[in-house]
C-alpha cells in the first residue's frame, strides 16, 4: 500500500471550490493485477476542505472520505465498455497518484455543500416557525396564462 499527502491548495481543479486553500488530502493506493488483465488499484481518500456554505455564503470544514477500484487504460482517453470498473488513462504507462486522488476527491464533494446546522448556520436568513401562515391573496400571478389562449387559437 502506498500512502500520499497533497496541499488542497496545490490541486488545480479544487482550488477553485474551496472556502480557503488550507488542508490535506490524505490518499492510499493498492494496485493489483486484475481479472481483466489489467493493472488496477484501490484508491481510498480522505480529507477536511474549507467549502463555502449555499445557504450562509461562510466557509465551514466538512469531512470527506471515499473511495474507488480503478482500472487503468493504456491509453490517455479510455475505452469503457469492457470494464466493470471506473477506467483512469495512463500515459505511457504512467499514472500522475495526484490527480487520482484529486480525481477522487471530487467525486466525494457535495453538489452544493451546506452547513449541518442549518438553523444556526452561519448568517442564514430566518425562517418563519411556529403556526403562522403568510397572508396570501386571491391575486396570484399567472406568467403562463397568456399561453393557453395562444394554443387555443391553432
Amino acid at each position: 500500500m502506498l500512502q500520499r499527502v497533497y496541499e488542497l491548495g496545490e490541486l488545480p481543479r479544487v482550488k477553485d471550490l474551496l472556502a480557503e486553500p488550507r488542508g490535506t488530502l490524505s490518499a492510499s493506493f493498492a494496485f493489483g493485477k486484475l481479472a481483466t488483465g489489467r493493472a488496477g488499484a484501490e484508491v481510498t481518500i480522505t480529507a477536511i476542505p474549507q467549502l463555502t456554505c449555499q445557504r450562509c455564503m461562510q466557509g465551514f470544514g466538512l469531512s470527506l472520505s471515499g473511495g474507488s477500484e480503478i482500472e487503468f487504460a493504456a491509453s490517455e482517453e479510455p475505452d469503457a465498455g469492457d470494464s466493470e470498473r471506473e477506467l483512469f488513462g495512463t500515459s505511457n504507462g504512467l499514472v500522475s497518484l495526484r490527480q487520482l486522488a484529486e480525481e477522487e476527491l471530487l467525486l466525494a464533494l457535495p453538489l452544493a455543500p451546506a452547513c449541518s446546522t442549518p438553523l444556526t448556520c452561519g448568517k442564514a436568513p430566518a425562517y418563519v416557525t411556529g403556526d403562522e401562515t403568510p397572508d396570501v391573496t386571491g391575486d396570484m400571478r399567472r406568467p403562463f396564462s397568456v399561453l393557453q389562449d395562444l394554443l387555443k387559437k391553432t
